[in-house]
């Protein structure tokens, strides 16, 4: 990238793009415009903003693959005795339990990990929904995938944070 005065990997641009797509900001100020467009991606002049999206960008990316070595132990657990078949999963705020029928539940799990969305989906209740009727083999990757869900959480409101120096920076388009 010629405006940073240096090479920059393709892992590290796509880690910088990665961020900048999961900048709550970002999505929120170009909502209407990613329905129905490509994203456009707002190009730093300093290595520092690069970095400072880059870096966070690296760790949603080992969240999102559930590589990251923080993920073990896991933040929820799988409690309660019974079939294991997912019935009717459903979010029991109060408690903040995610149960897959009426015995057996995950917790802890935070309303916005619950409420969390990526495209027109629920993350959470669509797994599940998807094992409905079915025995839940794969309790640990649920877990993990909870887990992800509120370290990511974590790493948009740091995204948040520096949006505005990028804003601030942002090379114009031709």
């Amino acid at each position: 990238m010629e405006q940073l005065g240096r090479e920059v990997s393709p892992e590290d641009f796509l880690a910088y793009v990665y961020a900048v797509l999961y900048t709550p900001a970002y999505r929120e100020k170009y909502a209407e415009f990613l329905r129905v467009d490509f994203p456009r991606i707002p190009m730093p002049r300093s290595p520092k903003t690069f970095a400072a999206f880059a870096g966070p960008g690296r760790r949603l990316i080992e969240l999102h693959t559930l590589e990251a070595a923080d993920l073990v132990p896991p933040s929820a657990r799988f409690f309660g005795e019974g079939s294991g078949v997912v019935e009717k999963p459903r979010y029991d705020e109060s408690a903040g339990r995610i149960y897959i029928n009426k015995t057996q539940y995950f917790e802890p799990v935070s309303p916005e990990a619950w409420k969390y969305r990526i495209g027109g989906y629920q993350v959470l209740e669509k797994w599940l929904k998807d094992r409905k009727g079915r025995v839940l083999e794969d309790a640990k990757t649920y877990m993990k995938i909870i887990t992800a869900i509120e370290k990511t959480l974590e790493v948009q409101g740091g995204l948040d944070e520096v949006w505005p120096m990028l804003e601030a920076e942002a090379v114009p388009r031709a």
